[in-house]
This record gives structure tokens, C-alpha cells and sequence, in this order.
């Protein structure tokens, strides 16, 4: 017989089923919010992989198509890869689960999330983040939980607990908090310039609600916990490290690690690797864990010297930034280009801009998106941090970064009546130690504005640093970490926003959370640090968007035309549509309340497309004045096209001030001819004339 565990969650009812499904998994939580309905499983291998130096988590979020009644599109009809919704999902489950695993566990973990069920009431991803954390808890795999989600909104001023697809759309904020018992342990969030004193009450107003989500799930531990399993620890021996430091003393390692240039601490700490494997040449023992000693090694020597000596490892003080440098239109032929670099962190962002017809189709389970025309891309290749290894397409992390760097360029972007574009900004990681994400947002900015994308305000990035000793208090925040700080340290906090206030955030940490006083601290320095970016660097390089698009960027034009004549334009089957596309070369798309966008290069070619368009969509009126071209010719006149799918006849009589008795006479097929539009005959016909065309003065 299952149990059954409800609460009431921000006005809706979270009811948990355990052991109703999946019981031969480690630990499985039939989760129903509303009626959206997830099944959250945690499994775990018996033994440890072997080979490895790092603890072999997974976290899946699967979209099922027929959650919101779909099927799949494709030849297949089943769901394929995960989508961008869905990895990014099982990034913000994965952040806040993995620090609570023990360091020292080697065994696979799968944490499986299967959305059956979505109300858009209720959204999936806070059930599934649940799930993960109640099935680990109640399983006996070793976790150190439990932890809770919530996401808030922020609509007219006040905040909205777990807002739905509907309140999302409207919203201010997009906030996603995770804590523990005490503290906030991830934060993922996208804002319309919230300020800081703002988001850091909705942090902490999502920590309360967490808290509460936390006690309800101590309850169901307590009813339906397994006893946690024991498992082969893979620390260090203590002997390794005494021994180490008898070859290396503290004093060597501490040279070999500070200094600014990442390739010369590689190489520094290359040779001591090859000084202990040659010392330990007879323990194979000790081998196959030396890789991690000397990590372990290095760490230790950087933590102490940055919490205790505050000295970081390129010898910059706390809150210094490192040397930035700015340019842009560094590639010729591109609609816009820019390059930001900061240390040895390097990232030029291409813009490209299309119609909106090039804008991205989107296939999930969120019914309210269904495309976006701002796509922000971002590449790591090997060479950046100087390693070979040939390219698979983006992993989870690019896909995460370019996600973070959009989430936090969408709230300054102008709107398509302004500017009825499709954009897409590529990141290309020319070179990476340290906060590349962050660095392609300045980069990108830069590049929308060289581009003439008319953005609000331009947006920076920048990430901050933690090192903490024993106590709560005994910590420090670190400004612009560089890639060794992050390693070491224990906390990436990224924060993108304008003078005004904050667009994204992001923060990853290893511990078991952050108080509040180091959120308020690193918030604030993220701010002075932004604000230096944009003044000192950015502004003195490009300070607002150029007045017009590249010469090498297509041209928009947009007009209004009737709804009822859209079927006018288009034809039968596309045939009037298509014909003017052939005919001038354009792109038209046109929208279901009739806006019309002609997108093309040459200028004298979307002119005539406008013009075609607005004769189809214009009733003709008398004295009005149009050049056709003779299609068609009878005894008793010729039929003109002034644009296609648009004709009208002019009578013989009507063709020159003189008697004709054939048209032919004065008419070939072909011909282009201005004539006067007489209005309406007696038969209500519209009626041509080329003889009465009025002289030019």
C-alpha cells in the first residue's frame, strides 16, 4: 500500500505518492501539483566507477509531448533529444542537488524527472526540482538534504509564489531559489532591471516558502526513509599529502600557483606532477589518486592564501578587475562585431539579423512560447584553454552560457514595432579563464549596438568569488574570479544587468549554502564592478546603438494592410505572393492582422514591392494614375497587369485620341503603358483609359 503526503503550496495542493510507482528505483516520488504530474526518480550504481575523480551525477528532465496533448512533430512521432527548455531544466535541478552528494562518492547517481501531466497553472520544472530532492531524501543513497524551489514573480510591484505561464508572461522576475535548512544554496533568475534591494527580498521571500516545503518533506522521511548505504570513500590517504609534502613543501606549491599566467602555473604544476610520479614510481596505490592530491594539494594552497593572506593567485587585490579591453566591427561583412576581452578571458560576438520570418520555432511544453526572435549562441572550442579535442556541437554548458548571456540581453532589446528584426548573436570563446558567460554579454551588447539594433540601455556581466574558513562568518567575496578561483573557490555568482538594475543571475556554489549577508555582499560588488564595465570600458568604445543597420544587413520595411485583402496578396496557392518575391527578390511576411514586413538589400526593389502590394490591397478610385503592362490582347481591348494578380481592361476606344481598328495597331503584348483610372462604367465596371492619361507638366 503507497503513502500519500499533501500540503498546500502558494493556493494549490502538492500531493507526494510514495511507493505507488517505480519501486526498484532507489527512491521514487509521484509528484501532482494540481494537475500537472511529474515521476521523479534517484537510482544509484552498487559499486563506484572505477578511473574517475569526480562524483558521476545525472539529472535528466524529460518533456513528454503527450503532457499537454501533442504529438510529436518529425517523421519518427516520438520524442527525440532533450530540448533547450529541458536542458536547462536539468541544469538548475543538478545546481543546487550536486554540492549536497559526498565529495568522496564515486558511485553513478541518475536523478530522472518524466513530465506526464502540465497545468499551466502549475509549472513542471518546481515539481520536478521537488521530486529530485524528496526521492534522493528518501532513498539511501548518501545526501545531505533535504532542499526546496521556488520561483517568484514579480507583477504590478508585488510577488507572486510559483507564478504560472500566464503570470510568467507578464512578469518583472523569473526567479528560481533553492535552499537548504539555513541557507540559499542556487539562484537562478531573468529580470526587467529589478534593483538589488528587490531581488534580494525575493530571495529570501522564496527561502521562507522553501523552508515551509523543506518541513513537509522532513515529514515524509520520517514515515518512508531508507537507511542511507555505506560506500567505498575515494579521499585522499592523509599518509599521500604528508608524503607530498615532504617532496613539495607548501612554500614550492605556493610559487607554483600564483601567478597571472594560466599557461605558466599549467606548466608549474606539469613538473611537479612529474617529480611525484616519479618518487611514487613503486605505489600504485598512491598513483591512481595523485591526480587528485595534487589537486587537493593546490586547492588548499590557494584557499589559504586568499582567506587568510588575502592574496589571489595573479596578485590582484580583492575587488580589482582584471585588464579589460574593448572593440568593435573587428570583422568585416557581418551585420555587426565586438570583442571584449578581461585578463585572459576573450570573446568576440557576431550579430546577424534576418526578417522575423527567420525567427525560432519552438516545440515544448510551454504553450505560451511558440517562437522567439532573439537567439543568443555560445561556442567553447578546445583551443580556448589550449586543448585539442574535435568539436561535437554544443554540450549543456554552451548551451546553459548562451541562455544565461539571452536571458540577460531580452529585457533591453527594442520591440518589433521599433525594430521588426530577428536577431541572433553568436559567442565565439576565443579564449577562457574564467566568467567566458559573463564576458559575452559585454561582448554581445557591444556587437547589437555596432549592428544598429536600437537596445534600451547597453547590459554587463560579472562574476564574483567565494572562499570560506570553519564558521559563517570567517569568508571572502572575490571580484572577477579568473578559472583557478573557481576551481578552488566556492562559488561562481554571476550577475548581468544595467545602471538600473539587474537582467539575469546565475550562481553556483559547492557548499551547503550562502547566508545572506554574503548574497548582499557579492550582489553589491557585482554592481560597482558592472558599473565600472560599462562606464570605463564599454561607453569609451561604443556608447549607443548606430543610427542605421550595416550596408551588408537586410532592409525592413513594414506596412498595414486590410486583413480581408491578405488573401489578395498571397493568391491563389502563393501565386501572387511568389510572384513578386521572384520579380523584385524580397522576403515578405505577412501576419494575421495584416502587417506586412518586405525585408530585402536593394532598396529600389522593396520600393516596388511595397508599391505591387499596396495597388493588390487599394480599390481602384477615379483619376487615379498606374503603369500596367499589356498581358492579354482581345478586339475589343487589352488587359494590363499593374501588379501581379492585379488587372484591369482599357477599351479600344480608350486607347488613343485617334480612331483604331485593331489593337494591335498601337499595342503589344508586353508593352508597359500609364493609364487614368475613369471609375465605374454603367455595367459597374472599372473602366481605363490611356488616351486620357493627363499631359505632364
Amino acid at each position: 500500500m503507497y503513502k500519500s503526503f499533501s500540503m498546500e503550496l502558494a493556493g494549490r495542493t502538492l500531493t507526494v505518492d510514495i511507493d505507488r510507482v517505480a519501486k526498484q528505483a532507489n527512491g521514487a516520488a509521484f509528484m501532482h501539483y494540481g494537475d500537472t504530474t511529474v515521476l521523479s526518480t534517484a537510482t544509484a550504481s552498487d559499486k563506484p566507477r572505477e578511473g574517475i575523480d569526480f562524483f558521476p551525477l545525472s539529472v535528466e528532465y524529460e518533456e513528454k509531448m503527450y503532457a499537454v496533448g501533442k504529438i510529436p512533430g518529425g517523421f519518427n512521432k516520438r520524442e527525440g533529444k532533450a530540448s533547450e527548455h529541458a536542458i536547462l531544466t536539468s541544469r538548475v535541478i543538478d545546481r543546487p542537488m550536486r554540492p549536497l552528494f559526498p565529495k568522496d562518492y564515486r558511485n553513478d547517481v541518475t536523478l530522472n524527472n518524466m513530465v506526464m501531466s502540465v497545468d499551466p497553472e502549475c509549472n513542471p520544472e518546481v515539481v520536478a526540482m521537488l521530486g529530485s530532492s524528496i526521492a534522493t531524501c528518501i532513498s539511501d543513497i548518501p545526501f545531505d538534504g533535504p532542499c526546496a524551489a521556488t520561483q517568484m514573480g514579480l507583477i504590478g510591484g508585488e510577488f507572486v509564489v510559483n507564478p504560472s505561464l500566464a503570470q510568467k508572461e507578464i512578469s518583472d522576475l523569473q526567479l528560481t531559489v533553492a535552499s537548504t535548512r539555513e541557507k540559499v544554496i542556487m539562484i537562478e533568475a531573468g529580470a526587467n532591471e529589478v534593483p538589488e534591494a528587490q531581488m534580494i527580498e525575493a530571495i529570501f521571500k522564496a527561502h521562507e516558502v522553501n523552508q515551509e516545503i523543506i518541513a513537509f518533506i522532513d515529514k515524509i522521511v520520517a514515515e518512508c526513509g531508507k537507511e542511507k548505504h555505506s560506500y567505498e570513500s575515494c579521499a585522499v590517504p592523509e599518509e599521500l599529502f604528508a608524503a607530498i609534502k615532504e617532496i613539495v613543501t607548501p612554500e614550492e606549491m605556493e610559487e607554483a600557483v600564483f601567478t597571472d599566467e594560466k599557461q605558466v602555473r599549467e606548466e608549474n604544476i606539469r613538473q611537479i606532477t612529474e617529480k611525484l610520479e616519479e618518487a611514487f614510481a613503486d605505489n600504485e596505490e598512491w598513483l591512481a589518486v595523485l591526480g587528485d592530491a595534487i589537486y587537493q594539494y593546490q586547492k588548499k594552497t590557494v584557499r589559504k592564501m586568499i582567506l587568510k593572506d588575502h592574496k589571489r593567485p595573479d596578485g590582484r587585490e580583492i575587488r580589482q578587475i582584471r585588464p579589460l579591453a574593448a572593440e568593435v566591427d573587428i570583422v568585416p561583412r557581418v551585420h555587426g562585431s565586438a570583442m571584449f576581452t578581461r585578463g585572459q578571458t576573450q570573446i568576440c560576438t557576431i550579430t546577424t539579423l534576418a526578417p522575423l520570418s527567420e525567427a525560432q520555432r519552438l516545440d515544448g511544453l510551454d504553450e505560451f512560447e511558440v517562437s522567439k526572435r532573439y537567439m543568443h549562441h555560445y561556442n567553447f572550442p578546445s583551443y580556448s584553454v589550449g586543448e585539442t579535442k574535435p568539436s561535437r556541437g554544443p554540450g549543456r554548458r554552451e548551451i546553459g552560457h548562451g541562455a544565461l548571456a539571452e536571458r540577460a540581453l531580452v529585457p533591453v532589446l527594442p520591440s518589433v514595432e521599433e525594430f521588426p528584426y530577428a536577431i541572433r548573436t553568436v559567442s565565439e570563446t576565443f579564449e577562457s579563464n574564467g566568467s567566458t558567460s559573463q564576458a559575452s554579454i559585454c561582448a554581445s551588447t557591444m556587437s547589437l549596438m555596432a549592428a544598429g539594433v536600437p537596445i534600451k540601455k547597453p547590459v554587463a556581466g560579472i562574476s564574483c568569488g567565494l572562499v570560506t574558513g570553519d564558521t559563517d562568518d570567517d569568508y571572502i567575496v572575490l571580484t572577477d574570479i579568473q578559472g583557478l578561483e573557481d576551481f578552488f573557490g566556492d562559488m561562481d555568482f554571476k550577475v548581468a544587468g544595467t545602471h538600473e538594475g539587474i537582467t539575469a543571475i546565475q550562481m553556483d556554489i559547492k557548499i551547503h549554502g550562502l547566508t545572506r549577508q554574503i548574497i548582499e555582499e557579492a550582489i553589491a560588488r557585482t554592481r560597482e564592478a558592472r558599473e565600472y564595465i560599462l562606464d570605463e570600458v564599454m561607453a569609451k568604445c561604443i556608447d549607443k546603438p548606430r543610427e542605421t543597420v550595416s550596408k551588408y544587413a537586410p532592409k525592413i520595411v513594414q506596412i498595414q494592410i486590410d486583413p480581408e485583402k491578405i488573401g489578395d496578396v498571397v493568391g491563389q496557392r502563393g501565386k501572387t505572393i511568389n510572384a513578386i518575391i521572384d520579380e523584385t527578390g524580397v522576403k515578405i511576411d505577412i501576419d494575421d492582422n495584416g502587417g506586412v514586413s518586405i525585408c530585402g538589400t536593394d532598396q529600389a526593389m522593396m520600393d516596388k514591392a511595397v508599391k505591387y502590394i499596396n495597388i493588390i490591397t487599394t480599390d481602384f478610385e477615379e483619376g487615379q494614375i498606374l503603369t500596367g503592362k499589356v498581358v492579354s490582347i482581345k478586339d475589343f481591348g487589352a488587359f494590363l497587369e499593374f501588379a501581379p494578380g492585379k488587372e484591369g481592361m482599357v477599351h479600344i476606344s480608350k486607347i488613343a485620341k485617334e480612331r483604331i481598328d485593331k489593337v494591335e495597331d498601337v499595342l503589344s503584348l508586353g508593352d508597359v503603358v500609364k493609364v487614368v483610372c475613369l471609375g465605374k462604367d454603367r455595367q459597374g465596371r472599372i473602366s481605363f483609359s490611356i488616351k486620357d492619361v493627363p499631359k505632364e507638366n
